[in-house]
C-alpha cells in the first residue's frame, strides 16, 4: 500500500483549489531555510505564491533551501526572531495575507544545551511575531506550527486529542507548550473572533511531529542519522529502540498547513483553533520498525543499539489523534509509513546520485503528492 486514494470531493483537485487560494498572495513564512520551511517554501513557489521569507542562515551547503535555490524564489531576510523590530519591520513591510510561522529551535536533544535560548526563540519569539501581526490593517490568516509535543505526556496508548492538557517534561517541549499559551493569550486579548470583523486576524495552531523526508540533515533525528551512518558504509546506532512516534512525510503536514491556512482565509470564525496533523494509528511505529524500513530501502546496512545510562529523557509512546482535521478540514493522510520512508530515501538516492537535480526531484515529488 502507497498512495491512499481519497474521496473524489476531499482530494482530487486540491492542487487547483491550493493554487486559486495562494496565486499571486503575499505570503510570509519564518523558518523559510530549515527543512519543512524548505519544503513549504518550494511547494509556495509551485503554487504561484510571492513569498517573503525570514529565518537564520542556512547551517550548511547542502540544506534543502540552498539545493532548490531559495532566494531565487523568495524575498529572504536573513535575521532572527529574537530580533523584535527587524521582525516586525519586516511584517509591516511586507503587508502580508498569510502568515506561516515554522521558525523555531525544533531539536529536543539541543534544548538540554541550551534551555534559555529555546524558551526565548520557541516563545518569545512566536510573541514577536503576534506583536507584528497587530500592527497589520488588512486581513491576515496566520498558521502557527508548534509540536505534536506540546501535550503533557502520560505516556499512555491512546492518541492525544486537541483538547487534552498540554505540558512538556524536556525544554523543547515545554517551550513550545509556552508558546501555545502565548498564542491562546493574543487570540483571546487582541485577534478575539467576535471582534474579528474589527481587526480581520485569524490564527490557528497545527500540530505535527516525527516528520521524515529527504533534505533533513539535522543532528540526533532518526531518517538523517540513519542516512549519516549508511552513506558512510557505517553500523546505525540506535538510541531509543521502542519508542513509538507518528512518523509522517513531510508533506503531509506541509498540504495540510496549506488546507488549513485556505480554511482559516474563507471562515475564519470557524478554523481559528488548533489541529493535530499526523498518521494513522497504524503508522505510529517503534523505532526500530523505522530502521529496518531505512535499510531495506538503502540496500544495505546494520545497526546496533546503544547502551548508556545517561541518555536524556525522550517521550516513549506519542500517537495523535486526527479525527477532528479529517472531520472539518477534509483533510488526511495519504502515504503510509513505508510509503513515506521509501520517498525519503528516495530523494537521498537521488542526491548522492545526481545533486544538480535534485531541484527538479524535489518539485516532481510534491506534484505527484499533490495529483495523487
Amino acid at each position: 500500500m502507497g498512495y491512499r486514494k481519497l474521496t473524489l470531493e476531499n482530494m482530487v483537485k486540491i492542487f487547483d483549489k491550493l493554487k486559486e487560494c495562494y496565486k499571486g498572495k503575499k505570503v510570509f513564512l519564518t523558518g523559510h531555510t530549515g527543512f519543512k520551511g524548505a519544503w513549504l517554501l518550494k511547494t509556495l513557489s509551485i503554487l504561484g505564491a510571492e513569498v517573503r521569507g525570514f529565518a537564520l542562515v542556512p547551517q550548511n551547503e547542502i540544506d534543502l533551501y540552498n539545493l532548490i535555490e531559495g532566494d531565487k524564489v523568495c524575498d529572504s531576510i536573513i535575521s532572527d526572531l529574537r530580533d523584535r523590530k527587524a521582525l516586525m519591520n519586516a511584517v509591516s513591510e511586507f503587508q502580508p495575507d498569510f502568515i506561516f510561522h515554522l521558525a523555531a529551535q525544533p531539536l529536543v536533544r539541543l534544548s538540554y544545551e541550551i534551555p534559555s535560548e529555546t524558551f526565548e526563540i520557541n516563545a518569545v519569539g512566536t510573541a514577536n511575531l503576534l506583536d507584528a501581526l497587530a500592527l497589520l490593517q488588512h486581513k491576515c490568516s496566520a498558521i502557527l506550527v508548534t509540536t505534536d509535543k506540546v501535550y503533557h505526556n502520560n505516556e499512555w496508548y491512546h492518541p492525544y486529542r486537541e483538547s487534552d492538557r498540554l505540558g512538556g517534561y524536556d525544554p523543547y517541549s515545554a517551550s513550545k507548550a509556552c508558546a501555545e499559551i502565548i498564542i491562546d493569550s493574543y487570540r483571546n486579548s487582541f485577534f478575539s473572533i467576535k471582534s474579528y470583523s474589527q481587526h480581520q486576524k485569524a490564527i490557528a495552531v497545527a500540530r505535527a511531529g516525527n516528520v521524515i523526508g529527504g533534505g533533513d540533515w539535522s543532528k540526533d533525528r532518526l531518517i538523517p542519522d540513519i542516512i549519516r551512518s549508511l552513506s558512510r558504509n557505517e553500523e546505525v546506532v540506535i538510541r531509543n529502540p521502542a519508542s513509538v512516534r507518528p512518523w509522517q512525510h513531510v508533506l503531509e503536514p506541509i498540504v495540510a498547513y496549506l488546507l488549513l491556512g485556505m480554511s482559516l482565509n474563507s471562515n475564519p470564525e470557524s478554523y481559528s483553533q488548533a489541529y493535530n496533523f499526523g498518521p494513522y494509528g497504524t503508522d505510529a511505529l517503534p523505532v526500530i520498525d523505522m530502521v529496518n524500513l531505512s535499510i531495506a530501502s538503502w540496500g544495505s546496512g546494520s545497526y546496533r543499539i546503544e547502551n548508556s545510562g545517561t541518555q536524556l529523557h525522550e517521550a516513549g509512546l506519542l500517537k495523535l489523534d486526527i479525527s477532528k482535521a479529517i472531520a472539518e478540514l477534509n483533510w488526511e493522510p495519504k502515504l503510509n509509513a513505508r510509503t513515506a520512508v521509501k520517498m525519503s530515501f528516495d530523494w537521498y538516492t537521488k542526491f548522492f546520485d545526481d545533486r544538480l537535480s535534485i531541484n527538479e526531484f524535489t518539485k516532481s515529488q510534491i506534484l505527484k503528492y499533490l495529483d495523487a
